[in-house]
This record gives structure tokens, sequence and C-alpha cells, in this order.
């Protein structure tokens, strides 16, 4: 990866952090920072340099799809989306309100570059399964990249498609796990002991990639493995601190879903202005 390239996704990470941000406002709404923030450097990755999309097209046949099934962190999407011209930043801070286009979980019908309703934990990887199988069957060379949290690992149905997308040689699909290590109501490893994730999805036919989820060389090279990976799909198991970027945050649980105090707006502004500044100026 060349040196713009690199420069561009960290400018565009540090972007969603701060949408994240705006959206969650000081005004005493609660919101998903936490995942959102933990999740934006692979979310910035992928629309920078491996995803293929028109946002002036959104249903662009030959669009790549990304579906996060742990839904309640899309707002991380919703940035980026607004970011690459899907729609106006005006509806930034209208999310979660009455009638707007932006809620709390994912609606493919009311935003666009949405693939799928999720948020009900547990079903995004079958839904992304459908899509490969989709794919596959029409020819397309689409991608299909599912974003899951490691404590929605505990779903069942998870592992469900985890089999069948291995029965079904289902390269093109990518499975991303955020693992921050912390749920709504505390450590994963406390809640249900999923360790070692790795071993587990080795045992299900997996091509398994372990990174540093905020380290953009080791994302971008983990998404070029993934490509070139043929007869099985691949799961990346993305180290990541939850709440990156907002230093009150980070590795708090109480962020999973919190509000903001005026003060903590506040700073979360200030300290991602600074980067972003920083960013552009290297």
């Amino acid at each position: 990866m060349d040196d713009k390239k690199r420069k561009d996704i960290k400018i565009l990470a540090t972007k969603i952090r701060r949408d994240v941000v705006e959206m969650i406002g000081p005004d005493g709404h609660v919101g998903h920072l936490g995942g959102s923030c933990s999740s934006a450097d692979i979310v910035a990755v992928l629309f920078e340099k491996h995803m293929r999309y028109d946002a002036k097209n959104p249903k662009w046949e030959g669009r790549d799809k990304l579906v996060f099934s742990k839904g309640h962190a899309c707002i991380a999407q919703y940035a980026a989306l607004c970011e690459k011209g899907y729609f106006g930043r005006e509806e930034l801070p209208k999310l979660k309100t009455l009638g707007a286009m932006l809620q709390g979980h994912p609606d493919r019908n009311k935003t666009p570059g949405i693939e799928a309703n999720t948020g009900s934990l547990g079903q995004g990887l079958s839904i992304c399964n459908g899509m490969g199988m989709s794919a596959k069957i029409d020819g397309l060379d689409t991608r299909v990249y599912c974003i899951l949290g490691d404590g929605e690992l505990a779903e069942g149905q998870v592992w469900e498609a985890a089999m069948t997308s291995v029965v079904y040689k289902l390269d093109n699909v990518t499975a991303i796990v955020d693992a921050n290590g912390l749920q709504a109501t505390g450590p994963v490893k406390d809640r249900f002991n999923l360790y070692p994730i790795e071993e587990k999805w080795k045992g299900f036919g997996w091509n398994v990639i372990t990174i540093d989820g905020h380290d953009i060389d080791e994302i971008d090279k983990a998404f070029e493995e993934a490509a070139a990976t043929k007869g099985v799909p691949t799961v990346i198991i993305a180290k990541t601190v939850k709440g990156k970027g907002v230093s009150f945050a980070e590795n708090v649980v109480g962020f999973h879903n919190g509000a903001l105090t005026g003060e903590q707006y506040q700073m979360a502004c200030e300290e991602l202005d600074e980067r972003l500044k920083e960013e552009e100026a290297l």
C-alpha cells in the first residue's frame, strides 16, 4: 500500500469516529459508541481500498456488499456512507429520531447503501451466505463482508451459518470478528467464554487470519489474503479496543451503549478534530 492510500484510510477512519460522536450528540441520547469506534479502521479500509460501490447507484449489480451483523454498531457504516456521498451530512444529527433515514439498527428500505436489516444478533452471516450463493449462481465476482461482534458469537445461528459457508465453498464471503473483548454487560470471557476464537472457526473449516484491528497494513493484507483464498471462506479475527480513538471511552463497557455529557462530547470532538488535523498535515 502506498503512503497516500494509507493516509486516506487513516483520515477516513478518524472522520468515521468523529461522525459517530456527532450522531450520538451531547443531548442525552444513547448510542453505540464503543463497538462503532472499534470497527472504524476496518470499515475505512473496506471503503477506501477493497470494496467496489457506486454512491450514485447504490443498487449497482456489480457492487460488493457489507453487512453489519452487529447492527447496533451500524453508525460506523452510516458514517462511511455519508463520507462517500450516499447521503448528506444533515442526516447525521437525526440519528434515531422519528421518521429519520438513520435508525438505531440498519434498514435497507430507509438508508441507501445498507444491504440488510440487522440487529437481532446472529443473523448476519446467514444473510451473507445467501448473498454469496446468489452471486455465484449469477456468475458475479461480488465479495460479501460480514462484521460480527465477539459477544455475538454466543448466538448459535452464527455457527450454523459458519458450517453452511464451508459446505457451499463460499470463498466470496469474508467474516470479520470485531474482537474488542467487551459486550453490553461486561467482558465476553465472563459471559459466554468463546476463547480461543480462532480454534473454533478453524474447527468449522474456515481460513482464519488474526490481526491487530487498528493496524491499517494488517487489515489490508488480511483482506488481500481473503480475496486470494479459494474453496473456503475466510474469517478475520480483528483484535480491537472498544471505543478506540475516544480516550475516556476506550475499554469502558459503559460506552457499549451510553450517552455523552456535554463535556464528554466536547472532549471527544476536540480529540478527533486534533487527530484529523495531524493526519491531514502528514
